[in-house]
Formats: structure tokens, sequence, C-alpha cells
């Protein structure tokens, strides 16, 4: 049977910024298109060029994507403005996109009141906007804003608006739940009556999570004929939300209403590390990962003991609607050594590590792991000090070398200029097989002091680690009050471009970033195979 192709556009970069607390960088929203593009993701909406410094550099130069069209978002032409002599949008004909995602309202009351022109104008402006942008060789689509209130209040101008883009070229015509309040029988409503004069493999459905139903708003409209989805990683969006695509992909490929009809362009290999990339999102963000979210969640294939935990261990499908691993989590219950062990077993094949199932160091490591984690350690985020640890417990790691003490200094004082400053130095001692190194430097802050200092002289094994550089460190504290613990995440990147994930925690947050730097060093001897 032919089934069906099934479009993902990811708003993230856009959608997603518009999330209180959520500031995406230059470099953070680089990294996350390279994610969402590995993931299998067909459209990467960029955000805005020119509506902030941010987008208009991310703009300046196309990504290098394999599988995705990377979008541009912007507004069609002002009223009383020409095509030609609108600043915004030769703004969106400038950037370096694959594809233009206009956004126009589609509801009467939003154009009279918020717009202040009149239904025509408004028309005129998503046909220029759109043949504009054909013109000029770019995949079109249009955001019908409002669309659903708009029908409901007017449904003639609301399907004009849409029916202007369609006939005016657009690739997909999205119909917008912007406010977040449809239901979704009247979606599935009012997206069969669009698709009678559009066809469905042209439509798409933007939902927000107003009323907590903007995958289930999603679902209803692809089953009534729409054709792509818009969503976000995790459900960021302004106010509850967006529809979550860490709960829609696996749906679309799991469910078999859908599995049956649809296709989309995530495989099964890419989807069993949509966990991995929904928790690499929060750690970007600094956000504690949503336990209980579906199919990613810690705690989505939790169970905990009594009769529940009984039922797991004899068929791990009796609680569980879909294999955990499909989705890269993994089974876990609570009171179980058995699943304890065995989740350990699999954080060590993932991770590449040999290992004797009869060891009796397992066991060891099990205890180990429940004991850090119950202090505040994750590993999940964490790949390289999982590494470790294990190598550790099973006697697989070197003692490359010892560091004897460590001191940190943070001074501010007037520099030659006049201006006050704060400056941190940092003193490393360390003993490489029996030669004691001192190393000093400073720093633009105590971490980045320690940092320096540590990989400025490590004797014979100097070599490999010149093209290890710290690129990201994010704290959190895990409780607060007088006896606040921290935990520190370090990320490291090689000459080679490999990047790894470090963890400390500690009430000092000198002591857990200095966890963290001492991971990531010895992490990349091992990877470097440096010899003891």
């Amino acid at each position: 049977m032919t089934r069906e192709r099934l479009y993902l556009f990811d708003t993230t970069l856009r959608d997603g910024a518009q999330t209180n607390g959520v500031d995406f960088t230059l470099h953070d929203k680089q990294l996350i298109a390279a994610m969402l593009d590995d993931l299998g993701i067909d459209y990467i909406e960029g955000g805005y060029p020119g509506a902030n410094p941010t987008d208009t550099e991310f703009f300046s130069k196309k990504p290098k994507l394999d599988h995705a069209a990377f979008t541009a978002f912007g507004m069609t032409r002002r009223p009383g403005r020409s095509a030609s002599n609108d600043p915004g949008l030769a703004m969106l004909l400038e950037a370096k996109a694959d594809a233009i995602c206009f956004v126009a309202k589609a509801s009467a009351y939003q154009v009279r009141v918020a717009l202040e022109t009149t239904n025509e104008e408004n028309l005129a402006s998503i046909r220029d906007s759109v043949g504009a942008a054909k013109a000029a060789g770019r995949e079109v689509m249009l955001d019908c804003e409002h669309f659903f209130d708009g029908y409901k209040e007017d449904a003639a101008f609301a399907l004009a608006c849409a029916k202007a883009a369609y006939d005016s070229g657009a690739r997909w015509v999205v119909l917008c739940d912007t406010n977040g309040g449809t239901m979704p029988h009247e979606v599935t409503e009012i997206v069969g009556e669009v698709i009678k004069r559009i066809p469905g493999s042209h439509v798409g459905i933007h939902a927000h999570n107003d009323t907590e139903q903007a995958v289930a708003n999603s679902l209803a409209a692809v089953r009534a004929g729409a054709r792509q989805i818009q969503g976000t990683l995790n459900g960021l969006g302004e106010r509850c939300g967006n529809a979550n695509l860490c709960s829609l992909i696996p749906t679309l490929r799991l469910k078999r209403e859908f599995a049956d009809a649809f296709e989309i362009g995530v495989s099964a290999e890419k989807m069993a590390t949509l966990m991995r990339v929904s928790r690499t999102l929060d750690d970007m963000l600094n956000r504690a990962p949503d336990r209980h979210a579906a199919y990613v969640g810690e705690s989505a294939f939790v169970t905990k003991t009594g009769i529940h935990a009984s039922a797991v261990l004899k068929d791990p499908h009796t609680y569980e609607h879909i294999a955990p691993e499909a989705v890269g989590n993994h089974r876990k219950v609570l009171v179980s050594d058995q699943a304890g062990r065995s989740n350990v077993i699999a954080e060590l094949e993932r991770a590449g590590i040999p290992f004797d199932k009869a060891d009796p160091k397992l066991l060891r490591l099990v205890e180990e792991m429940k004991e850090r984690e119950a202090a505040g350690y994750a590993y999940e985020s964490a790949n390289a000090s999982f590494d470790l640890l294990a190598r550790r417990t099973l006697g697989k790691v070197p003692e490359y070398f010892r560091v004897e003490q460590f001191d940190v200094n943070t001074e501010q004082r007037y520099n030659s200029g006049g201006q006050r400053v704060t400056v941190a130095m940092a003193v490393v001692k360390v003993d490489v097989a029996g030669e004691m190194l001192i190393s000093a430097a400073e720093g633009n802050g105590p971490v980045n002091a320690l940092d320096v200092a540590l990989r400025k002289d490590l004797g014979k094994y100097q070599k490999y680690i010149d093209g290890l550089k710290l690129i990201d460190y994010r704290v959190r504290i895990l409780n607060g009050g007088t006896e606040a613990v921290t935990r520190v995440l370090i990320e490291s990147e090689d000459e080679e471009g490999e990047r790894w994930t470090t963890v400390g925690v500690s009430p000092n947050i000198i002591d857990a970033s200095f966890q963290a730097l001492m991971d990531s060093v010895v992490y990349k001897l091992v990877k470097s195979n440096a010899p003891a």
C-alpha cells in the first residue's frame, strides 16, 4: 500500500524563541538547526530576518543542511506599499534561505482592528508577496494567522485569504490556530471545508497549546486532509506553547492509524535519538526537562513498586504503549535491582563500553549510579561523565595524572585605563608520572581561569589535549537555601569537531566546575588512546 507523505515544519527557532525565558544565541541557532536537520525535519524556520541582529546574521549565510529546507519568516507587504518598495519584504528576499513563510491575517476582525486596512488590500498584499517570492525562485508558504477564529467569524473571507495564496503559487497554505482555543472537532470540520477548495497536499496546520490540545488538533487536521504539520521541540512557544514535535513524531510513526497511511522524513533510527534531542535542547536553554513529558520524559516509562511493577517485570508492555527504546528512552522499575542493572547495561551498550554481564562490578556500578543521581548527577545529559564512571568502576581508566592542589582567586581592580575590572587567577599543581607541574592562568572568570590553567601543561599528555576547548558552561541550582547544591554541565569540543558533556555536583560551584573540567580532560585522553 502506498503511503502519503506528511511534511514536518519546525518553528523552534522562531516560535520557540518567544517562550518566556528563552533567548537563543547565534551559536544556539546553528546547533539546533543542525540537530533538527539530522533528525529528519523537512523545514526549519530560522527566524525573522531584519527583526533582530541575531536573526539577520543567521540568514546572512545559509547553514549547511543535508535534508531540511531553511526557511525565513516574515510579513507580507505592508498595506499601502508595493511589493518592490517594502523593506521587510526586501529583507526576506535577500535572506539566504530556501523557502519563505509569510504571515498574513485571515480574520476580517484582525484586518480591520490590527492592520487598519480593508479586506481587499489584505488579499492584494497576500497575492503580491507570494508572487514576488515565487518570482525570486523561493518555495513559498503562507501562515494564515487567526484562521480558525476568522473562519468562525467570516468564513468567506478566511477562505479567500487561503485561496489567494494558493492561486498565487504558494506551495503550502498553513491554517493557524493562533489563540489556541479551537477544539479538535472544529479543526476537523474547518480543514475539511478548506480542502474542498485547496488540495490537502498543499494545506498545513499550525496549532497553539492554550487548551492542551495542540497535538490533538494537529492530528485532527491530518485526519481531515492537511499534509504539513508545524510545531516545536518540547512544545516551546509563547503563552502555553505550540504543538510538540517530540510527541507528534512518534505518534505519526508508531500509531497504526497514521503509520499505515503516512510516511515522514524522520526514520526509525533517527526517532531513537528523540529523547537525546529533547534533552539537549533543554540543556542548552538551562531548563529542567519535563520528567512527565510524553515519550521523552524521564518518567514516561517509569513504574514504581507494587502490582504495576510486578506486571512490568513479567510483561514490559503491560503499562507501556510503545517500546521505550523506539524514542531513545528506557524502562525503569524504581525498586528493582534487576531493572537498575538492565538500565545500566543498556547505557553501557549505547556507549559502546565492553563488559561482562556476569561481572559483579556491574552491581557496584548500579549502586554508584543510584547514589550519584540521588546527589544530583545527571548522566543522561553527560555522556562523557557516564563513560568515565562506568570505566572507572569496571577498572578500565588509567590515572594519567593527579591534581595535587588548585587555587582560584578573583580580584577587582582598576586597569591602566582607569576602568574597574574583575580578574580571575588560577594555579594548578599536577603530578604527571612523578613529575610535579605547576601552571597559572588568568581568565574572564574563575572557571575560565581554572580551565586554562589545568590544560596549560600536562607534560607528556599535552599533545593530546592541545585541540580541546570548552564551548558551553551551564549551572543549575538543585535546591535552594543556605545548603544549595550546584550542578555544572560543561560541553567540550576537540580538534576533530567531536563534542561531549561532563557533569560535576557540589555545594561549591568551583568544586562542581572542576569535577566537570577534569572529566572532560580525562575523557579526551581515553578517547585518544593516550598511553598510561
